[in-house]
């Protein structure tokens, strides 16, 4: 498979995982997007498995 037809794919998909990994990690605070707990309540447990500290 040519390189040339998977690296849009994996740019899209690394784009994916960092907007995932922003959500989970830091969408809280000073940084958030959404105000409210919204969010964090969402990725409440992904946050601990990921070893995020949130409380």
């Amino acid at each position: 498979m040519p390189v040339r037809t998977v690296l849009p794919w994996a740019v899209f998909v690394g784009l994916l995982m960092l907007i995932a990994l922003y959500f989970v990690g830091a969408e809280q605070g000073a940084t958030s997007l959404f105000s409210g707990t919204g969010v964090h309540e969402w990725v409440h447990d992904g946050r601990h498995l990921l070893g995020f500290p949130c409380h």
